[in-house]
């Protein structure tokens, strides 16, 4: 009984922690990105963040950051401060339509982590509540 508990709240933490990393990319998808023949730090460039599913021992998931490859894409925009002379610049290879469908995923994971969990909670109770 207890695994089912560890295993929807494990659950229930993978899921907030990839919607916080999908609303990070989100908030960041037209920052500055990393240009790949510039130097190795290139201080307030953003690098793109992904959530990827593990299982964890025992049951349950784990979720780890991993960041996007390639962190950032070359668009034409001359009016950037950031485009070099062609008028290229580098931005973060953030794709909206992908991280909305990120954060409803996750979403609905989480409402089926919740109520999986509630379930398990009204079991234990009518398993405890024993009447003479």
């Amino acid at each position: 009984m207890i695994a089912g508990f560890s295993a929807s709240l494990s659950g229930l933490m993978a899921q907030t922690k990839r919607l916080a990393v999908s609303a990070d990319n989100v908030a960041n998808w037209r920052s500055r990105g990393r240009d790949p023949q510039g130097p190795a730090e290139q201080p307030g460039a953003f690098v793109p963040k992904q959530v990827q599913d593990v299982t964890a021992a025992g049951g349950g998931v784990r979720a780890q950051v991993r960041p996007v490859d390639p962190p950032s894409v070359a668009v034409y925009a001359p009016y950037s401060p950031d485009a070099d002379a062609e008028g290229v610049a580098h931005v973060a290879n953030v794709n909206l339509a992908e991280e909305l469908v990120t954060q409803k995923l996750a979403q609905r994971a989480y409402e089926a982590n919740a109520a999986a969990l509630r379930t398990q909670d009204e079991i234990t109770d009518s398993l405890l509540d024993i009447k003479s």
